[in-house]
């Protein structure tokens, strides 16, 4: 065990208990060899480890717990186009030709997904329709303008704006003053995609090791991997750990803040009661800076995400933690049972963009999706094999966005970003 609290066994979330039925992969044992490591298995990861493996590249993939207990087996399994942060917002920093790259590559990783699902069958539970819903009036002018730009100039004419009352009509809510569909998203199980890709590669090839937390890496022209019980000697290793990295490389880790986030599942509530509150079986995601983000499972439970904390610790009660949450949005749910809680680490950057690099010549690492790891982490696995394969140049796009660095260091860094997170609290309330 560690900070991570890293185990044998899944948290006691609704993804766990819902799973399909899924192999254990046994744990690294002595030294073997293999063109790439990677180390992690999570989206990213497993996205990596699918790609190469397809490509004819031999593949270690090395998992502290088990597939997908992290981040990728616990979030809210929401899927958006394009990036986290608005091409309005990019422009004019990035400039329209290099924002309209990364808006197209982001896009792309919506196709990967739907391949994957479709090529190897995988039961994830796939829905159409992401709603960002507006808190304040104030947020809809910015709503339409990024959905004006981006069908003017970036080929995407998937945004639908909602007034007042169309809002009300698709979430049963009051919070709410409109909002915009994204016809292109959607939400899915992701604990059951991950597991579904991982089955993907080991088909392909790849070899998966369960509950083998990597120690150290000894970088050189043919890196060295070492866990407890084994290590593995490859041409490249892809750093794919994101907020469960730790501090397998201290020089990464400044750019990223793992943030905790928290989830419930109430008890089934019926198809005639989940229509009732988000009539089109969508997602929905606040505009709030301190998100509520929420959906409906397959068996008609609401899955509901709220509240941020900035410990590694779980909030006491966390049932009760979450349920504030939820009753805030869905008063009308104060009779309902809550099933299931669960926390999970994600991790963010300063820009809101995901982090890509290198560690010398035979490093790659990509983190900080800050939110948008389901989606983007399936491009990112795709343009880590491509590195590797000696084309670059998509990776190196992503690559070349500058990073700032958390302020205050190791150790004053999470309570500046506490500071920061209170006052865009404070903000939301107004």
């Amino acid at each position: 065990m560690n900070v991570f609290g890293f185990c044998a066994d899944y948290p006691h979330s609704y993804y766990a208990a819902s799973a399909n039925p899924h192999p254990r992969h046994a744990p690294l044992e002595g030294a073997t060899s293999a063109d790439v490591c990677v180390v992690g298995g999570g989206f990213t990861g497993v996205s990596a480890a699918l790609h190469l493996a397809e490509r004819g590249y031999d593949v270690v993939l090395l998992e502290a717990a088990r597939i997908g207990w992290g981040a990728s087996g616990r979030n809210g399994g929401q899927l958006s186009t394009g990036l986290r942060k608005d091409v309005i917002a990019l422009e004019p920093r990035l400039g329209r030709s290099r924002t309209r790259a990364l808006w197209d590559m982001a896009s792309e990783a919506m196709d990967i997904i739907h391949d994957r699902i479709a090529r190897h069958g995988i039961r994830c539970d796939y829905k159409h329709g992401n709603l960002l819903a507006a808190t304040r009036r104030r947020f809809l002018p910015e709503l339409a303008a990024e959905a004006e730009l981006v069908a003017r100039h970036y080929g995407y004419d998937g945004y639908r704006m909602l007034d007042q009352h169309a809002m009300r009509e698709a979430v049963a809510s009051e919070q709410y003053c409109g909002g915009r569909m994204d016809c292109g998203g959607g939400h899915l199980h992701p604990l059951n995609f991950v597991l579904g890709m991982a089955g993907a590669g080991v088909e392909a090839g790849a070899r998966m090791h369960e509950e083998s937390l990597v120690e150290r890496v000894e970088w050189g022209a043919t890196p060295l991997v070492k866990t407890a019980r084994g290590q593995v000697r490859s041409r490249y290793v892809l750093l794919c750990g994101n907020a469960y990295l730790g501090d397998v490389e201290p020089r990464i880790a400044a750019t990223v803040m793992p943030i905790a986030n928290h989830v419930l599942a109430t008890e089934p509530l019926g198809e005639a009661r989940a229509r009732a509150l988000i009539r089109d079986d969508c997602c929905v995601c606040a505009t709030k800076f301190v998100v509520d983000y929420y959906r409906m499972s397959a068996d008609h439970r609401l899955l509901f995400g709220g509240g941020e904390t900035y410990s590694y610790q779980e909030p006491r009660n966390l049932k009760q933690f979450v349920r504030r949450y939820m009753l805030a949005v869905f008063p009308q749910l104060d009779d309902v049972r809550i099933d299931y809680a669960w926390s999970g680490q994600l991790a963010i950057t300063m820009s809101r963009l995901p982090h890509f690099g290198r560690i010398g010549q035979s490093g790659f690492f990509v983190q900080g999706f800050s939110g948008s790891g389901v989606v983007l982490s399936q491009l990112a696995g795709r343009l880590m094999a491509e590195a590797v394969a000696g084309s670059a140049e998509r990776f190196d796009v992503f690559a070349g966005i500058q990073h700032r660095r958390f302020p205050g260091g190791s150790w004053l860094r999470k309570p500046l970003l506490v500071a920061g997170m209170l006052y865009y609290a404070l903000k939301d309330r107004l």
